[in-house]
C-alpha cells in the first residue's frame, strides 16, 4: 500500500488524500475539498471549489499513475443543495473539460455541513488503473 501526496501539499492531519494498492491497481481517493495545495481557500463559492476539489481528486490519482478514465467511482457530499442545482450548468462545463465524457458511477450526498470550513463542496473517489504489460 502507498500513500498518494502530491510534490508540494502540505500534509494531511489524521488521513492520507489517497491510497494505491496493488491487485489491479485500486485508487482510493480521500475526500477532496475546494482548497488549494496548501489547505487554503481562495473562494466561498461552489463552482471554483468544485472545480478545485475536482483538480485536487485528478492530482492525488495522477500520484498513482492513474488518469480521469482510470475513476470507476465518485461520491460527492455538498452543503448547498440550492447553490448547486443553480450551478449545474456551470460544474457540467467545468466537469467536461477535466474529465472529458467519463462518467463513473456517482452519487450525490447532501449534508448539513463539511469539516473544512468554509467547504461547500467535497468529492471522493475510487480508480482502478490497467496494470503494465
Amino acid at each position: 500500500m502507498s500513500v498518494l501526496l502530491p510534490s508540494g501539499w502540505a500534509p494531511p492531519i489524521g488521513y492520507a488524500n489517497g491510497i494505491s494498492v496493488p491487485a489491479g491497481r485500486l485508487a482510493f481517493i480521500a475526500g477532496q475539498v475546494g482548497w488549494n495545495d496548501q489547505q487554503v481557500f481562495e473562494s466561498e463559492e461552489i463552482v471554483p471549489q468544485f472545480e478545485q476539489a475536482l483538480k485536487n481528486v485528478l492530482a492525488v490519482l495522477s500520484e498513482a499513475g492513474g488518469r480521469p478514465a482510470d475513476i470507476c467511482r465518485m461520491t460527492a457530499y455538498c452543503c448547498d443543495k440550492p447553490a448547486y442545482l443553480k450551478a449545474r450548468p456551470e460544474l457540467g462545463k467545468i466537469w467536461q473539460r477535466l474529465m472529458g465524457k467519463h462518467f463513473p458511477a456517482m452519487s450525490m450526498v447532501f449534508v448539513s455541513d463539511l469539516l473544512d470550513h468554509p467547504a461547500k463542496i467535497e468529492l471522493e473517489a475510487t480508480a482502478v488503473i490497467a496494470d503494465e504489460g
